[in-house]
């Protein structure tokens, strides 16, 4: 016999994901502070040690986030990297395969924490609700 449960009574299996314009504040800021140190202590010649920080800040926005809120965490990123990494600083420039591989990679980095947030998420409400259900969720190989 099936048994209807209602998830909507008591604690969420999932945590709700943070706000995109919150996630967002934090790509704003974050890119900021993060181009500014790399700046003042490397120096801007050194683009590829900005993106791996700035790829690094948008894997970590991305493990609290919706998946629509990777894109628009990508480009806060890569307008910092763009206009602060890169000499002359202060100026947007678009160098088409340089900066596409740029927007590649933070947008790669974003959906990453992404997905790997909701496989945690994922994986830990399958065993509150395995053991909700009648006991610990059986390993694989065990019959």
């Amino acid at each position: 016999m099936i048994e209807w449960v209602s998830l909507g009574n008591g604690a969420r299996p999932v945590p709700q994901p943070a706000p995109t314009r919150l996630v967002w504040a934090g790509a704003f800021g974050g890119a900021l502070v993060l181009v500014a140190l790399v700046n003042a202590l490397v120096g801007p010649d050194r683009p590829s040690l900005a993106l791996t920080a700035l790829s690094l800040l948008a894997a970590f926005l991305g493990l609290g986030a919706r998946f629509s809120a990777a894109p628009g965490t990508a480009v806060l990123c890569w307008l910092f990297l763009n206009a602060f990494g890169v000499p002359p600083e202060g100026t947007l420039t678009w160098a088409g395969s340089r900066d596409t591989f740029w927007l590649a990679c933070l947008l790669t980095a974003a959906l990453v924490g992404t997905v790997l947030a909701r496989l945690r998420h994922a994986r830990a409400a399958y065993r509150r609700l395995g053991t909700v259900a009648g006991g610990a969720p059986e390993a694989p190989g065990d019959a």
